[in-house]
């Protein structure tokens, strides 16, 4: 009797402004059996988020009770706000053979590593850092300080994700398909393995 196929749980990171995002919306339009991982969060909603799509949006209290519980594969604090990711769902998705895409800081990918070794982690890079700091101020729905901010964290992000071995995989995003391709292939590489 066949086993049925295990699914993947695909960790996505790099700085703010890399090109994640729109990577992990490729991945999901093109892997038919891709699902988003839902992050849980303290930060408020911008524009129109809606709840329960890239984000749930919780207390810190309930953020605390999720941590106390175990309910979280991994969590941080950034910027001020508290993020993680409920272990229940994706461990049910993998269950039923889901690819999950999860998109993450370093400190949760380096979490995601030690918890699920067995995770795909991929660790997205700016073409330069002036390309960064203008995808991020074309963004234009965070201030100049946030921007600023982000921009600090890119440079202490790569090289944490470089030297602390939790990443098998660093790709270049300097044109999304050619990315997108090699993600791709990464994952395709990987499932093959198992």
């Amino acid at each position: 009797m066949n086993e049925p196929k295990k699914g993947k749980l695909v960790v996505i990171s790099g700085p703010s402004g890399a090109g994640k995002t729109s990577i992990c919306n490729e991945l999901l339009r093109r892997i038919p059996n891709a699902r988003w991982s839902v992050s849980v969060t303290t930060r408020p909603r911008r524009g129109d988020e809606v709840d329960g799509q890239a984000y749930r949006f919780v207390s810190r209290e309930e953020f605390r009770r999720m941590i106390e519980q175990d309910e979280l594969l991994e969590y941080a604090e950034y910027l001020g706000n508290l993020y993680g990711t409920p272990r229940r769902p994706v461990e049910e998705a993998i269950a039923r053979g889901e690819i999950i895409i999860l998109e993450i800081d370093v400190q949760g990918g380096a979490q995601i590593a030690r918890r699920m070794p067995e995770s795909i982690r991929i660790f997205v890079l700016p073409p330069t850092m002036e390309t960064l700091r203008a995808r991020l101020e074309g963004r234009q729905t965070e201030s100049e300080a946030i921007q600023r901010k982000r921009l600090a964290e890119a440079d202490g992000e790569i090289a944490f994700a470089q030297g602390s071995g939790y990443y098998q995989y660093f790709i270049t995003n300097d044109i999304l398909e050619d990315s997108v391709k090699r993600v791709l292939e990464i994952i395709e590489q990987e499932i093959r393995k198992t």
